[in-house]
């Protein structure tokens, strides 16, 4: 410990000179450190409000992923107000709410601040068939005319047409798509695609007898099964040749209900 009667007047005198710097220099570090968080506070409040930091029009949101609708089109299902600065963006809101507008699977919205953009990647919904209402029962459930994709997914059609006029609809017709059926659409569309025959409409109006329109005519399978339909529809492409044999006219339906007995009714 210092002995206090050994330290002299000036000893002291320039001790507190040295801890009033050291107040000054606080002082003014702290003052600094103030004057640098305001400063930067502004200039992020400025650039914010710069152009670049605004998304004012549709265009300045950028579209990838897109094959089947245009770009002005999937930009009509952004659900911004113009102008809207690019911090207010919730992205992960923002894709929840595109893919609640079909025909959009999947949105993944890119917010990036430095430098500002914003991206959205689509994964579209591929129409693969149109689907009409059964004739039979004008007051089922889904009555409108809609498309299905390839997994099952029911669209109302004016999604597609409100949005994309020239958009190309698929040339398969699905008619009395019931809930009976909707867990096998998938496995049906990819067997029919696949087939050596074309196929124009499946008609599931009847449960025990599945019905197609072909190329070679109508064609009824009986009631569905999974197994039977794949070996059905090889049977048929085994028939091609059949318009060499008997004209069309003369063909009321083809009968594949049992694909080991194939018969052809006359009209």
């Amino acid at each position: 410990m210092t002995d206090m009667s050994s330290v002299s007047p000036t000893d002291l005198k320039n001790r507190r000179a040295q801890l009033k710097r050291r107040r000054q220099i606080k002082f003014w570090q702290g003052t600094w450190r103030s004057l640098s968080i305001l400063v930067l506070t502004g200039a992020i409040l400025w650039g914010v409000s710069l152009p670049d930091w605004t998304i004012d029009t549709p265009e300045k949101v950028k579209i990838k992923g897109n094959k089947l609708l245009s770009i002005p089109a999937i930009r009509a299902l952004v659900p911004l107000s113009y102008p809207q600065s690019i911090l207010e963006i919730e992205p992960e809101k923002l894709s929840r709410e595109i893919e609640a507008k079909a025909p959009i699977a999947k949105a993944t919205v890119i917010r990036k601040l430095l430098p500002p953009s914003l991206t959205i990647e689509v994964i579209e919904r591929n129409p693969a068939a149109i689907v009409l209402p059964a004739f039979s029962s004008p007051n089922a459930a889904n009555p409108e005319v809609g498309i299905i994709d390839e997994q099952g997914f029911w669209i109302p059609k004016n999604s597609y047409a409100d949005l994309e006029n020239t958009l190309e609809l698929p040339e398969l017709i699905v008619i009395g798509l019931e809930d009976q059926f909707r867990p096998h659409w998938p496995e049906i569309y990819r067997a029919v695609s696949r087939s050596g025959v074309k196929v124009f409409e499946i008609n599931f109006q009847s449960p025990s007898n599945l019905m197609l329109k072909t190329e070679l005519g109508r064609v009824h399978f009986g009631a569905y099964s999974s197994f039977h339909f794949r070996r059905q529809l090889w049977v048929l492409a085994k028939m091609r040749k059949l318009p060499n044999r008997v004209r069309a006219s003369r063909i009321d339906y083809i009968d594949l209900s049992n694909p080991d007995s194939p018969s052809v009714q006359l009209k």
